[in-house]
């Protein structure tokens, strides 16, 4: 997101001075940890979780066991270096479902994935944060509630964002429902309108707190819930120092919600 040609520590440094704590790593790194690790101790900037980059294209569903192997063994060192780093969640896609995999095979084969999953959690003590995308699955908060319920592991809830849901649904529903199984936030904004009249993607194409999300709705439900999470974490489009500016202005505008 930091689109600044500068080296890793000037940009923890900038993202300090911009205001955030904290920055989010995709992984598995095939890179050492060290100068992340280095940055993080010179700056204060925290890596509070990172996201598997393999889980869409190899999803933890896939009807090919040599596919589910691989990505359970991505995620598992995602998790690992999670360890590492000091972050305590990893955010994976629970499964896709597509004209050649059936929403059945797909809920079968990702709570199984999940499962296997577990040992590496409880070895690291790395939560598997579940995320909801546009991936035709798990598409209403009480299916979301089940899928993580029927796996019944302290270590596996959900990564919730708060944007994604505005295609088909409303965050607060959702905050509601889950409730203490949410262990991550992901921040984004959306607008049903440009949707509507620009195509499906381009609703994300709105200022974040400009478009259709009830922020201090939201807010009151995330208080509700007695979210214990500890971070709300922006997921949106790259940018410079200005751009990252005005997202971290927004960012505290949302946040103050929850103290009014």
């Amino acid at each position: 997101m930091i689109k600044e040609d500068i080296p890793l520590l000037d940009k923890f440094k900038l993202v300090k001075d911009l205001g955030f704590d904290g920055i989010e790593f995709n992984g598995p790194m095939g890179e050492p940890l060290r100068d992340i690790i280095k940055a993080s101790e010179q700056t204060g900037i925290k890596v509070p979780a990172m996201v598997n980059h393999h889980h869409w294209a190899k999803p933890l569903s896939d009807p090919d066991q040599a596919v589910r192997d691989f990505i359970v063994d991505s995620v598992a060192k995602t998790l690992q270096q999670a360890k590492e780093l000091g972050a305590d969640t990893v955010l994976v896609v629970p499964g896709v479902v597509n004209d050649k995999v059936s929403y059945e095979t797909a809920y079968k084969n990702a709570q199984e994935s999940v499962k296997r999953l577990i040992p590496t959690a409880e070895k690291t003590g790395v939560k598997i944060g579940l995320e909801n995308v546009w991936n035709n699955f798990i598409l209403s908060p009480v299916e979301a509630k089940r899928f993580v319920d029927e796996i019944g592991h302290p270590l596996v809830g959900w990564y919730f964002d708060i944007g994604n849901v505005l295609r088909y649904g409303w965050p607060e529903h959702w905050i509601e429902t889950l409730n203490k199984r949410i262990v991550k936030l992901h921040v984004k904004e959306f607008s049903r309108d440009i949707m509507m009249n620009q195509g499906l993607g381009k609703g994300f194409n709105v200022p974040l707190t400009e478009g259709d999300i009830n922020w201090p709705l939201v807010m009151k439900k995330i208080n509700e819930i007695n979210y214990q999470g500890g971070w709300m974490t922006l997921e949106v489009s790259a940018g410079d120092r200005t751009h990252l500016a005005a997202l971290s202005k927004a960012l505290d505008k949302i946040i103050s919600y929850s103290k009014a």
